[in-house]
């Protein structure tokens, strides 16, 4: 039966008496269905879709019952109809509208439940062209756009997760859905057909130019979780991700144990993952106001745990570790050491004793976080995007990842560096470039020894490196995130006992820096690659 509404008549709530259900995705699909059909909606499907529900036994309507037009195009033309488009779009409290549809005998529809053709699947899929462009669906977003414009009459379902609380307010309400549940899910639709087109607007992005920033930048990340504040209590915050991102990362590691993540304590637990991973040895990281206090490698997890912790013990209490292996019961013992406090923990897994450990001592079991992000592999992708928002617009650059900024170094003084300082050299180079500039990392057998981070010129870096490390500087190496603009920084460094340092080199006074250290003694490398961490 036709339904007119009451001339002037506005309900804040929509009964539902006929559905239109097209989805790629079909999760939950039949058992909503039937929701429906207990309180008497026609249901109207297609392809798929109508099979599904058919073969469940489920009473449906073709849409080709409802437009008088086959299906065409292998599909790609079937809900782009003026029976379908009208019957979404007719304002119910416009006689005007209503009486066109009762001249042009079509039906209002009241919901429509729509998940689009999966693209960005296909797209992570690494599919070839001709199947990602047949996964770009057409009639879908129309649909949605539709029903979500017509929100005030018509409800729009774009994802299975949101089945349950509309089967609850369709039972509450007897078949009815208030306006407040058809905005929400109307701002639902809106999002999601942008990220959509979003999506595909990146992959043609790609395909017209080699340029690694296109001309209009699509951001498609969604809210994975509220948080309770930002940096600061009075601020607000959430956790956003990317459609499709990196495997063992922050975006995917998965919180075993602990209380609620904090925003500090996710800057800091990715700041611990993507400096381990850069290590093929066992390799531990103690992160502390998102600069690491301490790190260190070692022949097991348990002895590169004892030297990151040690290389300023002070500041690693309440820090976040970050661990390249699977994490033990020897190295779990070292960390729930009496007096020892950490916030968080991120390592690719847990050893069931080490578990033991970590979730039972009784002041560790109910507050510190354990996450998990499964095998690391170093971040080599130098295309990947960073972003940083400043007042008014977005600065984007490519990630200071990958590459062996070894593999051309070059000796600019008279002393050669040993094989152990070389390799000393190495792991504080590695750490230096995780450090906010300027950036002073001291290194001694394996381990930072003293670290100088975010200073305003580098030889007050130097000097707190040095301070840090007291005697330890002596026979230590030296890595700087930049070139030396004057000679003071390597004449401290000398002062200290350093042998070697590393940098990137560049300056005008170069060749005074190399002078500096011909005079102490000290062999110098220089890399060619800056490191800076605003």
């Amino acid at each position: 039966m036709f339904w007119l509404p009451m001339r002037g008549f506005v309900s804040m709530e929509r009964t539902i008496r006929r559905a239109l259900l097209s989805v790629s995705d079909k999760t939950g699909l039949v058992d909503f269905a039937r929701v429906l059909q207990e309180f008497g909606v026609e249901l109207i499907s297609t392809g798929g879709t109508r099979k599904t529900l058919a073969d469940a036994g489920l009473k449906v309507l073709d849409i080709s019952e409802v437009t008088g037009f086959p299906e065409i195009l292998d599909g790609r033309v079937k809900t782009l109809h003026p029976r379908i488009h009208a019957g979404i779009l007719a304002r119910r409290d416009d006689p005007k509208h209503m009486a066109t549809l009762k001249e042009h005998q079509i039906e209002p529809i009241d919901l429509v439940v729509c998940n689009l053709y999966p693209f960005e699947k296909t797209l992570e899929q690494r599919a070839d062209h001709e199947e990602l462009i047949e996964n770009i669906d057409i009639g879908g977003p129309s649909m949605v756009r539709s029903s979500a414009k017509n929100y005030q009459d018509v409800a729009i379902v774009t994802s299975p997760d949101q089945y349950p609380a509309v089967i609850d307010e369709l039972r509450q309400n007897k078949g009815a859905l208030t306006l407040a549940t058809r905005q929400r899910l109307a701002a639902a639709a809106f999002a999601r057909t942008a990220a959509y087109d979003g999506a595909i607007a990146r992959y043609f992005a790609g395909l017209e130019s080699s340029d690694t920033f296109p001309e209009t930048l699509h951001l498609g990340f969604h809210r994975r979780q509220a948080l309770r504040y930002g940096e600061n209590p009075h601020q607000r915050a959430a956790f956003y991700v990317e459609p499709a991102p990196p495997a063992a990362s922050i975006a995917t590691a998965e919180v075993l144990h602990g209380k609620e993540l904090s925003y500090n304590n996710i800057l800091d637990l990715d700041s611990a993952l993507n400096l381990v991973r850069e290590f093929t040895e066992p390799a531990a990281v103690v992160i502390k106001h998102n600069n690491p206090c301490g790190a260190a490698i070692g022949s097991t997890l348990e002895e590169a745990f004892q030297k990151a912790y040690e290389g300023d013990p002070l500041s690693a209490f309440g820090g976040i570790l970050g661990f390249n292996r699977e994490l033990d019961e020897a190295t779990a013992r070292q960390i729930t050491e009496p007096n020892r406090f950490v916030e968080c923990i991120i390592a690719p897994g847990y050893s069931e004793a080490a578990w033991q450990l970590l979730t039972t001592r009784p002041t560790w079991k109910k507050s510190v976080r354990l996450l998990k992000t499964g095998p690391l592999v170093n971040r080599e992708q130098t295309n990947t995007l960073d972003y940083r928002r400043v007042d008014g617009g977005l600065l984007v650059q490519t990630r200071d990842a990958g590459g062996d900024d070894f593999a051309q170094i070059k000796t600019v003084t008279k002393r050669q560096p040993g094989d152990a300082e070389i390799n000393s050299l190495r792991v504080a180079w590695i750490i230096c470039k995780h450090v906010k500039s300027n950036a002073i990392v001291l290194v001694k057998d394996g381990m930072t020894v003293g670290v100088g981070a975010g200073q305003m010129s580098r030889v007050d870096s130097v000097h707190l490196a040095t301070r840090k490390a007291g005697e330890r500087t002596k026979g230590a190496v030296l890595a700087s995130d930049a070139f030396f603009p004057f000679r003071d920084s390597i004449d401290e460094a000398a002062r200290f006992g350093i042998t070697a340092v590393v940098q990137p080199g560049g300056s005008v006074r170069d060749q005074e820096v190399i002078n500096a250290c011909n005079e102490h003694g000290i062999a110098m490398i220089f890399t060619g690659v800056r490191h800076f961490r605003h």
